[in-house]
């Protein structure tokens, strides 16, 4: 067992938005085992003094397509799994160097690449994976064009989804997901952008269907994230125990009213819609595909405003492509004026561990709590900026008790 001890620490209360002065804080076997204000006793393989720096969780992106080496989903669908993988690998050390210590997929990743970071085969944040995204015929995962007639019944390689109809086919669908290890499932429950033959306003999947794969996550103790853009969308999930909603750009009053009384979360995705604007085309999607973005552009930045004055929970998400992944921390900027900063690190942290059904097991530094820890020159709660510069501003990033790096 390897233990490592931090002093002179001001430790990020994440759930009270609090700094906790000059504390010590121990990770024993890759997890927190104490937090105190007075020198703890005993001795450590290494003592790391922080001379007043910050510590504080790693953050946790809510929304990620880590095999999304192209915003071109049909090209993913053809490409070697293998060939995606290594292509991968460099899209997952990044994530990490930004302080990133877990990220949840919304499709396409699966057990081998989760297993490969967890073994240090491949260096990049924890994973969690839905596998393949669940998708009507004709929905926002089947990248077929109104010429293709045909296809092998399901995307089940490098690809973002699983194309399945009527109640038993998505049972078993989501059965075989959670059986390939899903940490969670996804649902395709409205039309998207990257998507060639759906349109953003449509409802996909029945209420039954949709129902049967609730049921299917709830048997597993998994949860149910849910692609959706519209009200009609979102308001037909939420009282059926869905449990994120993904964008919500086109959402309602009545939403946020469901979103607080079924305890959902909202995962907006700013950043994406952000960059697709600017450099979609250049970074590889189909300029046809490419003008549905301005659908939904300027109604995230109202239905982010709309949330937050409900009260409404909210994760950090990116869902950046390709290489347009390099904005994963402009996220913050676009939020910054509407959520507070305490609220904002919040959503990078405690909460999606919370909506994860994983509370205390990351997103807070509290005994029992997995060693992922961030050390920041300046204070994240003074000046949300300290986060979105990792090479001046994060010295140590640490994930399950092992330095990745650290400039201490």
């Amino acid at each position: 067992m390897t233990t490592i001890r931090f002093t002179n620490a001001n430790v990020i209360d994440t759930r009270r938005g609090q700094v906790l002065a000059n504390y010590e804080v121990r990770v024993k076997d890759g997890r927190i085992t104490e937090i105190s204000d007075t020198p703890l006793s005993g001795s450590d393989d290494q003592v790391v003094d922080l001379k007043g720096h910050y510590l504080m969780p790693g953050l946790v992106d809510s929304h990620v397509h880590v095999t999304a080496i192209t915003p071109n989903f049909a090209l993913l669908e053809i490409l070697s799994p293998f060939y995606v993988g290594a292509k991968s690998s460099a899209l997952l050390e990044d994530m990490l160097m930004r302080g990133f210590t877990t990220v949840r997929d919304a499709g396409g990743a699966d057990h081998g690449l989760a297993k490969a970071v967890e073994e240090d085969s491949l260096i990049g944040p924890r994973l969690l994976y839905c596998g393949n995204a669940l998708s009507q015929t004709g929905g926002h995962a089947d990248m077929r064009g109104p010429g293709q007639q045909t296809f092998e019944g399901c995307f089940c390689c490098a690809g973002l989804g699983r194309v399945c109809d009527g109640v038993s086919e998505v049972r078993r669908a989501a059965r075989d997901e959670i059986r390939k290890g899903a940490t969670q499932i996804k649902i395709m429950a409205s039309g998207g952008v990257s998507s060639p033959t759906d349109r953003i306003d449509s409802t996909q999947f029945s209420l039954e269907e949709i129902d049967a794969i609730v049921e299917e996550a709830t048997a597993a103790n998994i949860h149910t994230m849910a692609h959706a853009y519209t009200a009609r969308a979102i308001n037909r999930l939420l009282p059926r125990g869905v449990k994120t909603i993904e964008h919500g750009n086109l959402m309602d009053e009545e939403s946020c009213r469901l979103f607080l009384e079924h305890n959902a979360y909202l995962t907006p995705t700013l950043s994406t819609y952000d960059a697709l604007s600017k450099e979609g085309v250049e970074a590889g999607m189909a300029p046809h595909l490419q003008k549905k973005v301005y659908d939904v552009l300027d109604a995230g930045g109202k239905a982010l405003e709309m949330a937050q004055r409900h009260g409404v929970k909210m994760l950090y998400g990116s869902d950046l492509l390709g290489r347009m992944q390099r904005h994963q921390l402009n996220e913050f900027h676009l939020r910054k004026d509407v959520v507070p900063t305490d609220e904002l690190i919040r959503a990078a942290t405690c909460n999606p561990a919370d909506a994860y059904g994983h509370v205390g097991d990351f997103g807070e530094i509290i005994p029992g709590a997995r060693g992922d820890l961030l050390v920041t020159r300046d204070n994240p709660l003074e000046n949300i900026n300290v986060l979105t510069e990792p090479e001046h501003q994060l010295l140590a990033i640490m994930k399950g008790g092992k330095f990745y790096k650290n400039l201490l």
